[in-house]
């Protein structure tokens, strides 16, 4: 059995994406078959269409990291394990292929969709949420009462870090690249959004904070934002970078990394054992979840396409006009 999938015909532009067809793939042993009513888009995908972010040994070469739909196979042994069963609606993080009518997930990587979301809702999760629990939770354990600074406050990672990190009793500072989308993240909760086409973020910082800094920084720039970011940083302070849009060289005041006794730290989740991400989606499921169900942390989405459109999709997250996530869909969700 054949089904539709969005395909990279070359490495360049939004263009690029055409509708194909693919066999359906056959999930492995602790692996689920998900049959797909829409699939995220996100940042690397536009990476891999461009042919910057090739997917990791033995992943689809389909683009596409999150998905939602419904279980459709999956041995018994692993069902019986995850406490999931076949007709059930889910999301999962894959690494590869989520942009298709079918995909398969490690059962570990699969979440039930929280009550009173649509698959829309429920395919804008998994990657900005995993992200966001492993870097600012896990990695530089972000406390209550500390403060964080996003930058990139309106895009998926951003609208999901200011609602983690304000429903775990964190200050949030987010930086974004208009009045707009300034207002758009205080409105999610934000305590201060700081224009930087406007204003110098480094300057803004030090102004709000009275000098002391922040706790921790989430960086999706790089560049030359990372000796800024240093300077930003409190004694004690945690910088953890999970992108590199400005760049991958950075020239740093060291002295000032060992006056502060400070962090510098960054990770990539795309290509980490299963077991790992197996971690993420458990925390997930015992800290997030309930969170959402009772509607305290809510999906942000900006934008759906019919799948076919998928081209319309990445030129928009290319435009950087979104505020939160863009989603594809695959029929009635």
């Amino acid at each position: 059995m054949n089904m539709k999938v969005i395909e990279i015909s070359s490495f360049g532009g939004p263009d690029v994406l055409r509708l194909g067809e693919r066999p359906v793939p056959v999930p492995g042993v602790g692996e689920l078959l998900i049959r797909v009513s829409a699939s995220g888009v996100n940042r690397p995908d536009v990476l891999q269409r461009a042919g910057h972010y090739p997917a990791p040994p033995g992943a689809s070469d389909i683009a596409g990291l999150e998905v939602a739909g419904v279980i459709e196979q999956g041995d018994a042994q692993s069902l019986a394990r995850s406490g999931l069963k076949l007709g059930d609606r889910v999301c999962a993080l894959v690494a590869g292929g989520g942009y298709a009518e079918f995909c398969v997930a490690p059962v570990g990587q699969c979440l039930p969709v929280p009550k009173g979301l649509s698959d829309v809702e429920a395919a804008s999760l998994p990657e900005t949420f995993f992200t966001v629990w492993s870097n600012v939770f896990d990695r530089v354990h972000l406390q209550k009462g500390e403060t964080l600074l996003i930058q990139g406050g309106s895009s998926g990672i951003g609208v999901t870090a200011i609602q983690l990190a304000k429903a775990m009793g964190a200050q949030v500072m987010v930086t974004a690249g208009s009045d707009e989308k300034c207002v758009a993240c205080l409105a999610l909760g934000a305590d201060h959004a700081i224009n930087y086409r406007a204003h110098d973020f480094q300057d803004e910082v030090k102004r709000l904070t009275l000098g002391q800094g922040v706790n921790v920084i989430l960086d999706m720039v790089a560049g030359s934002y990372v000796a800024k970011e240093i300077e930003c940083l409190s004694d004690d302070g945690r910088l953890v970078i999970i992108a590199v849009q400005g760049g991958i060289k950075s020239e740093i005041n060291a002295g000032l990394v060992l006056r502060k006794r400070l962090t510098v730290t960054g990770s990539t989740l795309r290509a980490r054992p299963v077991a790992f991400k197996t971690a993420i989606a458990q925390a997930l499921l015992k800290n997030v979840w309930p969170l959402i169900e009772c509607g305290s942390i809510k999906p942000v989405i900006h934008s759906t396409f019919p799948a076919q459109d998928a081209f319309r999709a990445h030129a928009l997250m290319e435009s950087n006009q979104h505020v939160g996530k863009i989603v594809l869909t695959w029929g009635v969700t």
